[in-house]
């Protein structure tokens, strides 16, 4: 079977409330399909996978068919949206979770249609390895499969997190999350162990500080683009994600660097912001001055 060339994405939708240095809101549309669908559909077809409660708001499903991404996979179930709340420390270091109420996210299973399986991009968002096993174990035909993960998983699921992993070509994950996971002390040192567990291409997100892309005959260090005042740091690395396999499917060819920088300046977007504001601000036009500017700070 031959794939075509969409991404399907497997994630969370949900509503935050934010508290952070500079200001507070509540119910903001948030959660990683919703983060990555956006970044991404500014290059491709995306197709989601996820479920909301018959709370869900007309804006919200209004929001996805403006910009193209198919729903078709999402299910609506009897209860309440996922929602989330968290606040950030005075500089950003840190963020505390206030509470987590899963709604309808905590007996989620994903279904997906037929048609749909065949994508040439599978994104696992960071939710339970055991659901992104579940995703892996239905698709038919695919080029890559790109996985998020978070240190909760590290924490209370590692083994299936390290099944996942070995089935994974691109893994996503922060700096912490890299060292908690191989208990490395440096970066170099954990990408060539998570090398071994199975990606050929290891992305370790490092906030302000931008990325470290590592693979088996190349590394580099790509830099974030410098925002003035950050609003909202939620949702910086699924809109990485979308912005980095969004750009992938533009071309057969795969260029990881082109798509890192990419990712990198599609993020910048989405802290100046609450919520899917920042995002949802930007341009073809705006966005290529990012990616120009983190090209000339790495002079290529």
């Amino acid at each position: 079977m031959e794939y075509d060339n969409s991404i399907l994405a497997v994630g969370s939708i949900a509503f935050d409330d934010i508290e952070t240095p500079n200001g507070n809101k509540k119910n903001v549309l948030g959660g990683s399909a919703t983060y990555f669908s956006i970044a991404a559909s500014l290059f491709s077809n995306v197709k989601i996978v996820g479920v909301v409660g018959n709370d869900f708001p007309q804006y919200a499903w209004d929001l996805f068919d403006e910009k193209n991404i198919n729903v078709q996979n999402v299910q609506v179930q009897q209860g309440n949206t996922f929602h989330w709340g968290g606040r950030y420390s005075d500089n950003y270091s840190s963020r505390e979770t206030l509470f987590t109420n899963l709604g309808v996210f905590d007996s989620f299973m994903p279904t997906i249609k037929a048609a749909d399986l065949n994508s040439r991009f599978l994104f696992l968002g960071n939710i339970l390895p055991d659901l992104q096993l579940n995703v892996i174990s239905k698709i038919k035909s695919y080029e890559l499969i790109i996985t998020d993960t978070m240190n909760l998983w590290i924490d209370i699921s590692k083994k299936q997190l390290s099944n996942v992993i070995s089935k994974t070509d691109v893994l996503l994950l922060n700096d912490e999350e890299a060292l908690q996971y191989t208990e490395k002390k440096e970066l170099d040192a954990a990408a060539s162990q998570l090398h071994r567990e199975g990606p050929k291409t290891v992305i370790i997100k490092l906030g302000s500080r931008g990325a470290y892309l590592s693979m088996p005959d190349f590394y580099s260090f790509i830099p974030a683009f410098k925002i003035n005042k950050v609003i909202d740091p939620t949702g910086a690395g699924d809109s990485f994600a979308g912005g980095f396999i969004g750009h992938l499917a533009l071309s057969s060819k795969i260029n990881f660097l082109e798509a890192v920088i990419v990712g990198s300046a599609i993020a910048s977007f989405t802290v100046e912001g609450f919520g899917v504001e920042g995002l949802l601000k930007s341009s073809s036009s705006s966005l290529q001055k990012r990616i120009d500017y983190i090209k000339n700070e790495m002079d290529i």
